[in-house]
């Protein structure tokens, strides 16, 4: 015989699922509206459209030579190289590639987009439904999944790395506040509290560096509010241990990117038009083109926040004559922090933070705060239509904002279903594609670099302008990752490989370890050879920098399941 409390906990797990398959419903919808355009327009091919398609296209390339984890970019800079992989996050060229394998790849941007804003959709339901019924959770899901920074990038930036990042920012909140108990933890659990946390927050870093950085300050804004909210220190010392966590299970990708930032131009991120102080809310620099997309970025923040805005005071006057409970109202709260921040650092004022925080200019964009921004306007909106009042009103009303946001960008972006098949053809002829200003490494002009070069160029040994030497090359393995060739010639010569000099390469001629040299113009690497058959090998090795951060990343892994598994016991020994 049931219990009536065992029929109970069956109908609210019912009732629980049933609620997560119309949010994956809305929040498919609702991504799928959002590429719409794409059907009968093409790709929209914004700023960084190039770059993301160039990084799926040589990832998927070294999957089918057998290197699972490409960290070396084959094609970038003409088929010189560049060491991108090591540098920007994995999981969205790995995604994208992976994308590649079982779809044609002018497909790939649409169903990319359609997944991450999928998953947006779920993430701002998981927060949403905490505290809100499910037809208003499932609204805020539809606002998040097409909120107005999100149609800015898929429209106008096709950055789908951040695109990537910005769907787990609800899950990053959600988890931040249930790790410092400003919303309780249903399941009671602080090792699992822990560790979903350093789970979603180190996805944000895995996706999008920039908005690692942003999600970075976002909670420890929030972990300093909740201290001050309980007056006790322990908030922070559990956002401490879950932000080590994070930082631990990223390690693998974050400390080769730290620490290797010396062998690159690392500071061309922060060149002429790249810097926050010339991407504040309608600044003007001499560009046109930037003033344009400054200014069209800028005007969707103010729609941002003034959204944000009004459905926040209407939410906390909702939340007011309902006598909600404690949480909703610290919820309240803190959504109303992380919007005031957001806004303030995306104006000129804020400069003084932009300046003295740590690495936060490598957000070069303070209208990347929307990202942040986008979280408290889905909840704010649902919470709103929460009271069913004004739910026909406040659905008009979005349906109108988002409905001419989108027809706006749609009207101002570029629509071409080119950009792959080019790249693809570039490829294809080993020609490549253009290279990165910051991942260029050190030493390097990669505007110096030849757009058509040979594989392997026979130079004299001494005087540049005297003819080359005759000599015979024979190619036996050419990847991304490892090069083996011989050649033979009866006088001293000098060798020109195309590839970029970058110290995790290690060069053997006849087994010998040996220093290459580098054009006098660019970083090409060189190598002086004696008369006879030598046999030359490069292999871009394993670092000791590489090797620690997967170390770390282990032991962090492990703790992860360790409290994964001491959360489970703790919720089995506490049940009847």
């Amino acid at each position: 015989m049931t219990s009536s409390g065992e029929h109970s906990n069956k109908i609210d797990v019912t009732a629980g699922f049933r609620g997560w398959l119309l949010a994956l419903g809305v929040s498919l919808a609702t991504a799928l509206l959002v590429i719409a355009p794409s059907f009968w327009l093409g790709n929209a091919s914004g700023h960084d459209f190039g770059f993301h398609a160039a990084s799926w296209l040589d990832a998927a390339g070294q999957w089918k030579e057998g290197i699972l984890f490409p960290r070396w970019t084959e094609w970038a800079n003409y088929g010189f190289g560049e060491p991108r992989f090591i540098f920007y996050p994995p999981l969205s060229w790995m995604l994208g590639a992976a994308l590649g394998f079982v779809l044609p790849w002018n497909a790939v941007p649409g169903i990319f987009i359609v997944m991450a804003q999928t998953v947006a959709g779920l993430c701002s339901f998981a927060l949403a439904r905490r505290f809100l019924p499910v037809s208003a959770a499932l609204f805020g899901a539809a606002c998040y999944a097409a909120n107005p920074y999100a149609l800015l990038i898929v429209y106008m930036r096709s950055d789908f790395a951040e695109l990537l990042a910005c769907a787990l920012m609800p899950l990053v909140a959600l988890t931040a506040l249930q790790l410092c108990e400003l919303q309780e933890n249903r399941r009671r659990s602080l090792p699992r509290a822990m560790g979903f946390f350093a789970v979603a927050f180190a996805g944000v870093w895995l996706s999008n560096a920039p908005a690692g950085v942003i999600a970075s300050y976002s909670v420890a804004i929030i972990f300093a509010w909740a201290a001050v909210e309980e007056k006790s220190l322990r908030p922070l010392w559990r956002g401490a241990s879950g932000l080590a966590l994070g930082f631990g299970l990223t390690s693998f990708y974050l400390l080769p990117a730290a620490y290797e930032q010396r062998w690159v131009n690392i500071a061309q991120a922060l060149s002429s038009g790249l810097q926050p102080s010339d991407n504040f809310l309608y600044t003007m620099v001499n560009d046109p083109e930037h003033n344009v997309f400054n200014w069209i970025a800028s005007s969707v923040a103010i729609l941002l926040v003034v959204m944000t805005g009004i459905a926040g005071i209407a939410a906390h006057r909702t939340t007011a004559q309902a006598a909600e409970s404690s949480e909703t109202r610290k919820l309240w709260r803190v959504l109303l922090l992380l919007s005031a921040a957001a806004t303030i650092l995306m104006i000129h004022p804020s400069a003084v933070f932009w300046e003295h925080l740590p690495k936060l200019r490598f957000v070069q964009f303070p209208w990347r705060w929307m990202a942040v921004l986008a979280v408290p306007y889905a909840y704010f909106l649902a919470a709103v239509v929460a009271r069913r009042r004004m739910l026909w009103i406040w659905g008009a009303a979005v349906i109108v904002v988002i409905g001419g946001t989108a027809t706006f960008l749609v009207r101002s972006a570029w629509w071409d279903s080119e950009d792959i098949p080019v790249l693809q053809e570039a490829i294809a002829s080993d020609q490549g594609f253009e290279g990165t200003d910051e991942y260029d490494p050190a030493g390097d002009d990669h505007y110096n670099l030849p757009e058509k070069a040979p594989r392997v160029q026979i130079l004299p040994a001494d005087d540049p302008e005297a003819s080359a030497p005759k000599a015979e090359v024979r190619i036996a393995r050419w990847t991304a990752e490892e090069i083996d060739l011989r050649v033979a010639s009866r006088e001293p010569l000098r060798v020109g490989l195309r590839l970029l000099n970058y110290p995790a390469w290690r060069v053997e001629v006849n087994g010998r370890g040996v220093t290459p040299q580098h054009a006098e113009t660019n970083g090409q690497m060189i190598l002086l050879l004696s008369p006879g058959t030598q046999r030359i090998t490069a292999r871009f090795m394993r670092t000791a920098d590489r090797k620690l951060g997967i170390a770390v990343s282990l032991v962090a892994m492990l703790t992860l399941l360790a409290l994964l598994n001491a959360g489970g016991m703790r919720l089995l020994s506490a049940s009847p």
